[in-house]
C-alpha cells in the first residue's frame, strides 16, 4: 500500500489567518466566539454569537478581478490552499498537475452570495441578479478555483456531507492516491455560513447556544457556528522523499460509516464503526492512539453519544487518552470542521501539546473522560484521530501518526 504523508498545511478561521496563528491560539485556549459583526442586533434570537473570521479584508489576498468570482467560502479555501502549497513546495507543471487531485469538503456552499441574492429578490424586489452569482455560490466553486489558480488538471471536486464533509474529502483523496490514480492531492474543507438566513434556520432547530460553546461540560447549551477553511497537501511518501520535502506527519487511515437511523440524532454505534474502520485502515490498535480530537459540538446529545462511542472503541484505554474539542474556540465550521480540527491533531503530534476544551464548567456524569478542560496539556503524541459526525448519520474519521 502506498504510504501517504502531509507536506503542507494552511488555515484561516476565527483564531487567525494562517495555520501557525490558528495552532498558537488553540494551545493558548483563545476563544474566537463573539458577537456577529455584520448582522444587525435583534435579527437573531440567540443573542447573535458566532466564530467569525475577523480583521479580514479580501483585498489583502485577491485582486479585483479574482474577487468578483469568489464567495467567501472560496476565498477561504484559496487562502488556505495557497499557504499549504507554499509550505509543501510542490509544483504542478506538466504531468505533475495531471497527477494531482483537488478534493474539498463543504456543507453549505456559497451562502453569502445566496443570501445576498435572495435578499435582493424577496426583500428589495429587484429583478436583476449579479451575472456571476451562480459561479460564486455553486458548491464546486472552491475546487475549481484552486485547480485554476495552480494549474492542477487532475480530478477536482467537492464533497458535501454536512459536518463530515472535510473528513470524507480526506478519505476520497487518500483512496485516489492509494489506487495510483494520482500521486498527490490538495485536500481540506471550507465554509462561510455566518449569514442571517443560515443562522435563523439553525435557530429553528433549537441547537444554538445563547452564551458560548461548552463541549462535554455540564451546563452546555448547544453549538456555536464558525467559519473558515483548512487545506493540506498530501502525497505519496515516495513523492515527498524525491522532492526532499519536509514531512509534517503521516495520514495513515480513514473510516466512514452511516447510522442509517435518525436524520438528526447521533448514534454511538455508527460513530464507533467509523473510528474502528479508521484504526483498521491505519494499522493502529486502540492502545496506539494518544489523542482524540472530538467532534464535540456542545449539544447535550452529541457529546454524551460521542463519549459512549469512544468507550465502545477504546475500552479501558479511553480513560488514559486525552480528548478535546477545539470547537469551543473556533466554533462549529460545519463542512470545514474536520479540516480545521486536523490542525489540532497534527499540532499535538508535532509539538506534544494537547489543545484544551475551553469554557468547561464542571463534569457531566454522561461525559466521564479526560477532555483537557480549559488549559492545554503537554503529552507526547504518536498517533491521533479526528472525529466528524454529521446530520443524516454520516460519520468520517481521520487517523494521523508521527512519521517513523
Amino acid at each position: 500500500m502506498r504510504r501517504i504523508v502531509i507536506t503542507g498545511m494552511g488555515a484561516i478561521c476565527a483564531l487567525g489567518h494562517d495555520a501557525p496563528s490558528v495552532w498558537k491560539a488553540m494551545t493558548e485556549g483563545r476563544c474566537g466566539i463573539g458577537p456577529i459583526h455584520h448582522i444587525q442586533p435583534g435579527q437573531l434570537r440567540n443573542g447573535g454569537i458566532a466564530a467569525e473570521v475577523v480583521d479580514y479584508d479580501p483585498a489583502n489576498f485577491f485582486d479585483d478581478a479574482r474577487r468578483a468570482l469568489l464567495d467567501p467560502f472560496s476565498e477561504y479555501a484559496l487562502i488556505a490552499a495557497n499557504e499549504a502549497i507554499r509550505q509543501s513546495g510542490i509544483r504542478f507543471e506538466g504531468e505533475a498537475g495531471a497527477r494531482t487531485a483537488v478534493v474539498i469538503g463543504t456543507g453549505a456552499g456559497g451562502e453569502t452570495t445566496r443570501d445576498d441574492l435572495y435578499e435582493r429578490l424577496y426583500g428589495e424586489h429587484q429583478g436583476r441578479f449579479h451575472p456571476l452569482g451562480i459561479v460564486r455560490m455553486m458548491m464546486n466553486a472552491p475546487a475549481s478555483q484552486v485547480s485554476m489558480v495552480h494549474g492542477i488538471t487532475g480530478p477536482a471536486f467537492v464533497v458535501a456531507s454536512a459536518c463530515a464533509s472535510s473528513n470524507h474529502a480526506f478519505a476520497q483523496a487518500a483512496m485516489m492516491i492509494r489506487s495510483g490514480m494520482v500521486d498527490a492531492a490538495v485536500v481540506g474543507g471550507t465554509e462561510a455560513c455566518i449569514t442571517l438566513g443560515t443562522l435563523r434556520a439553525w435557530e429553528a432547530m433549537r441547537v444554538l447556544a445563547p452564551d458560548t460553546c461548552r463541549p462535554f461540560s455540564k451546563g452546555r447549551r448547544g453549538l456555536v457556528l464558525g467559519e473558515g477553511a483548512a487545506m493540506y497537501v498530501i502525497e505519496t511518501l515516495e513523492s515527498a522523499q524525491k522532492r526532499g520535502a519536509e514531512i509534517i506527519c503521516e495520514l495513515v487511515g480513514t473510516g466512514m460509516s452511516s447510522d442509517a437511523g435518525d436524520i438528526a440524532a447521533p448514534s454511538d454505534i455508527g460513530a464507533a464503526a467509523a473510528m474502528n474502520m479508521a484504526l483498521r485502515d491505519g494499522g493502529l490498535s486502540p492502545q496506539d492512539v494518544d489523542y482524540v480530537n472530538a467532534h464535540g459540538t456542545g449539544t447535550v446529545a452529541n457529546d454524551s453519544t460521542e463519549t459512549r462511542a469512544i468507550h465502545r472503541v477504546f475500552g479501558e484505554h479511553a480513560r488514559e487518552m486525552l480528548i478535546s474539542s477545539t470547537k469551543s474556540m473556533h466554533g462549529h465550521a460545519l463542512g470545514a470542521g474536520g479540516a480545521l480540527e486536523l490542525v489540532a491533531a497534527i499540532g499535538a503530534i508535532h509539538d506534544g501539546i494537547i489543545p484544551p476544551t475551553i469554557n468547561y464548567l464542571e463534569p457531566d456524569p454522561a461525559c466521564d473522560l479526560d477532555y483537557v478542560p480549559n488549559v492545554a496539556r503537554e503529552k507526547k503524541v504518536d498517533a491521533a484521530i479526528s472525529n466528524s459526525f454529521a446530520f443524516g448519520g454520516l460519520n468520517a474519521v481521520v487517523a494521523v501518526r508521527r512519521m517513523a
